[in-house]
């Protein structure tokens, strides 16, 4: 946890959520009232933003206590109990809704990409996410795919050179655009290439790229591109990957899979926040 910093992202929900306070609890719920809460599983799956959520409640009030039962990254069945949380009743129920929006689908990430994982395990091929998240919510999202045993492609624009179908329509090349990157980005900075035919590929390895990609190939066409280039750059297979269709790619020997579906197709895991 301490290579991420999510303060950010939980206030910003929270001043969503509470811009001026709670009208309902405050009018209601007597100031000195404290209660005791569970958090319960109630579908089961993988576990993630566990410590985002007890940053919820100590980001309304530090004198709440969260007592976390279940760590990040562990499976969780129906009825298990997650945290334990006691403090004024009206903190309580500030935090609720963002702190469950947060876990469920958070967790909804991390039990997609495990499943995407166990697909493919023993193949050794990796499973990263991609950009392709919730405006706002990319460090939270990358974070439960982490948790669900896959791992992070970059992380925003700034982080490598991929070079995909529009960069190459405009410069006109793929060695065209090769060239340029490798004379202006720092010699560390990856750079990789998005193809979609054997022409590609070639072009791609001839011009130097570090990585290829294998976007929306047809499955025989990556096996004669992944037999040509021959262990000479890390491979990757994108393109509409599904839990459906990830086991036939299972055997291909690529590096790794890039799946958007891990955080743009997911389902929230059902979590509940439960008063004593």
């Amino acid at each position: 946890m301490t290579d991420y910093n999510f303060d950010d992202v939980i206030l910003s929900a929270l001043t969503e959520d509470i811009p001026q306070g709670d009208i309902t609890s405050e009018s209601v719920v007597p100031a000195d009232s404290r209660s005791k809460a569970v958090i319960m599983a109630k579908e089961e799956g993988i576990l993630a933003g566990i410590p985002v959520a007890q940053r919820v409640f100590e980001l309304i009030d530090p004198s709440v206590s969260f007592r976390v039962l279940k760590r990040d990254g562990r499976f969780v069945q129906i009825g298990d109990l997650l945290a334990e949380i006691e403090g004024p009743s009206i903190s309580l129920l500030k935090g609720e809704r963002t702190a469950l929006n947060f876990l469920q689908r958070m967790s909804g990430i991390a039990t997609t990409t495990r499943k995407f994982v166990q697909i493919l395990s023993g193949s050794g091929t990796k499973v990263l996410d991609t950009r392709k998240t919730t405006p706002g919510m990319r460090v939270l999202e990358k974070y439960a795919v982490k948790m669900g045993g896959g791992e992070n492609h970059r992380s925003s624009l700034s982080d490598m050179v991929l070079l995909k179908d529009n960069h190459l329509h405009i410069v006109g090349s793929v060695s065209a655009a090769v060239r340029l990157a490798k004379e202006k980005v720092p010699s560390h900075i990856k750079v990789e290439v998005e193809t979609t035919n054997m022409d590609e590929v070639k072009e791609a390895i001839e011009s130097g790229a570090d990585i290829i990609m294998l976007d929306n190939m047809p499955i025989e066409e990556m096996r004669e591109a992944i037999q040509w280039v021959n262990g000479r750059v890390p491979l990757e297979v994108s393109g509409n990957v599904t839990l459906q269709n990830a086991a036939g790619l299972k055997d291909l020997g690529v590096d790794f899979i890039s799946i958007g579906g891990l955080t743009h197709s997911y389902q929230s895991l059902d979590i509940s926040l439960e008063f004593l």
